[in-house]
């Protein structure tokens, strides 16, 4: 027996598919050529134990006469495609069909080629988010807000492009004036050819004459952005509005990012929010509503609004005004408006005062 697969692998004769699986994924791991540490040689050697004793017919031959009988040594000879089950190098094939994590290992070399995503040459600007107090009554009536807050703005000087276009530019000799660099990459696996954007002129061909010192080139700075925002009737505490475009400006003219305004409504001294109900207590005194049956409230924009008691009216029953309340997002009507009232008694009673209400009394039983 030529080479002992078992001890290649560092298994028993005994051992089961997994056992051989697993063995594999470490031992491939530990000699690939493009890890630090690794070695060709070995990792040639792993590949050709695993194609032997990971196939069924194979290790029968192998364990029974010492040997593979098609295909030479692991495998046929021909090409086979990297981006499938295996491939063919230098005559050796391999496999990483069902192989786990080596995946995972492998993606990150070819995306070292130039075959996984590449980083952007500018960036786009950040979105923000910050916290906007409001009352209760403009949460109503709906209001205009103006925002100011300290981020990344244009560059004014350049008009945030980074450089002066009216200075001419310079044909990039890097890229040729192409805005991309073509390299090809000799690794284990084969040739590679890479196109990415030329660092240089970052993809533009040419070079600026005349960059902006204002912002170094890149178009932005530190400074104070001022925006308005309408915020409709009926916003409640904690939504959020989307301005788009109105956050951190991008690099050399690119998309600026969005802001996001968080909502907090404040507290109102006489009213409470419920939804898209309002409710108020109301303080009144005891004889005027036995003799009125009637009573004087402001809403919470402060328009007078004149209230009647209903027949059968208990205290602590709630007054119920319909179309009252908050408006509803979207222009579907309002909430309710909810009275409860609050009677004050009076301190001291005269004489006069207790007959007549004793014969209010007798008028009511």
């Amino acid at each position: 027996m030529a080479e002992d697969y078992y001890k290649v692998l560092g298994v028993e004769k005994n051992s089961s598919e997994e056992d051989i699986k697993r063995a594999y994924r470490k031992m491939a791991h530990k000699h690939h050529p493009d890890k630090s540490g690794g070695e060709e040689a070995a990792f040639k050697k792993v590949n050709e134990a695993y194609q032997v004793l990971s196939s069924k017919e194979k290790r029968a031959q192998y364990d029974k006469y010492g040997r593979v009988f098609e295909g030479g040594q692991g495998g046929s000879s021909g090409g086979g495609n990297p981006f499938g089950q295996g491939f063919n190098f230098n005559g050796q094939n391999f496999d990483f069909g069902d192989v786990g994590d080596l995946g995972d290992m492998f993606g990150s070399i070819f995306e070292g080629f130039g075959m996984g995503s590449k980083r952007k040459q500018y960036e786009r600007g950040a979105d923000l988010e910050i916290n906007q107090e409001m009352s209760l009554k403009e949460a109503y009536t709906g209001v205009v807000k103006k925002l100011k807050f300290n981020t990344k703005i244009n560059c004014d000087k350049c008009s945030g492009v980074g450089h002066f276009p009216e200075s001419g530019f310079t044909k990039c000799n890097t890229c040729e004036g192409k805005g991309e660099i073509k390299e090809t990459k000799r690794t284990f696996f084969g040739n590679f050819a890479e196109v990415r954007k030329c660092s240089k002129c970052r993809g533009l061909g040419k070079i600026p004459n005349r960059l902006c010192s204002s912002c170094e080139g890149v178009g932005r700075r530190i400074g104070e952005k001022s925006i308005e925002v309408n915020i409709g009737a009926g916003i409640d505490e904690g939504q959020i509005i989307k301005v788009t475009g109105a956050g951190e400006s991008g690099e050399v003219g690119t998309a600026p990012g969005d802001l996001y305004v968080r909502i907090r409504v404040s507290r109102d001294k006489k009213w409470e929010r419920h939804g898209d109900e309002l409710l108020a207590r109301h303080e009144t005194n005891l004889i005027d509503l036995l003799i009125t049956r009637s009573f004087e409230i402001e809403n919470i924009i402060g328009e007078k609004i004149k209230l009647d008691l209903p027949s059968g009216f208990k205290l602590g029953d709630e007054l119920i005004i319909s179309g009252g309340g908050m408006p509803r997002l979207g222009g579907f009507g309002r909430g309710k408006m909810i009275i409860k009232l609050e009677t004050q008694v009076p301190k001291r009673l005269n004489s006069k005062a207790k007959e007549l209400l004793e014969q209010l009394k007798r008028e009511i039983e």
